[in-house]
């Protein structure tokens, strides 16, 4: 029937994976789909800071809740993604909440562990030479050992990050899965071209989020560059 019509794009009839009028006819859903993928990605990695940092002061201060946290963090991201979604679905049903808090969750056993590995990395004789000057103990979080952890907090964000773009399409199971949705109404119709523009956006926006936040390390920390 498709055959039939004379203004049907080749690559449609054949359903070639590289199509280039399907990115031009298709424009709008890839731009909301990934619009939606940046925003789920982005809430869910600092929602996962916002927990992962007093985590990770406490966990400091207290090696046995240092191995709670590391282990308990370990646990969760054992756990299939598609059986955590399903866990949280009764408490916060089918909207974006189930896929943020599961992709938080995930994202914890990178960033504690970076935490806790970046303010344990801060040399010790730093730490005297701070409170001899006259630093307080939130002084000296602030504005040393903080500064100092960045790196490789930073690297910490940067892995979680890059893990969580590839797990919000999981989210597609409650319909919020950004580029996960296309994917997953593309595979059940086998169309090609759809699945291939999904998967290389996916990828092309790990990149771009990745380039984004080695340059906020940069600007964030300059004085690596002057020890470089």
């Amino acid at each position: 029937m498709i055959a039939l019509v004379d203004d049907v794009p080749q690559c449609y009839v054949d359903n070639d994976w590289i199509c280039a009028q399907y990115w031009h006819d298709y424009r709008p859903e890839l731009i909301d789909a990934t619009v939606e993928h940046i925003w789920l990605t982005v809430v869910s990695v600092l929602a996962g800071l916002l927990v992962a940092v007093p985590l990770g002061l406490l966990a400091r201060r207290n090696p046995a809740f240092e191995n709670l946290v590391v282990g308990g963090t370990t646990i969760v991201y054992t756990i299939p993604s598609l059986a955590l979604f399903s866990l949280l679905l009764p408490f916060t049903g089918l909207t974006s909440t189930t896929v943020i808090v599961g992709l938080a969750l995930y994202s914890l056993t990178v960033l504690v562990r970076n935490v806790i590995a970046g303010l344990s990395g801060v040399p010790e004789a730093v730490k005297e030479s701070a409170r001899g000057v006259g630093y307080s103990d939130r002084g000296l979080l602030w504005r040393v050992e903080i500064p100092l952890a960045l790196p490789v907090i930073m690297a910490g964000i940067r892995v979680a990050t890059v893990s969580t773009v590839a797990l919000v399409t999981v989210g597609s199971i409650v319909s919020y899965g950004g580029l996960g949705n296309l994917l997953l109404l593309a595979v059940g119709n086998q169309f090609k071209a759809q699945i291939f523009a999904a998967s290389v956006l996916c990828v092309a926006l790990a990149v771009v989020l990745d380039l984004v936040l080695v340059l906020v390390q940069r600007l964030l920390t300059p004085w690596t560059r002057r020890a470089g």
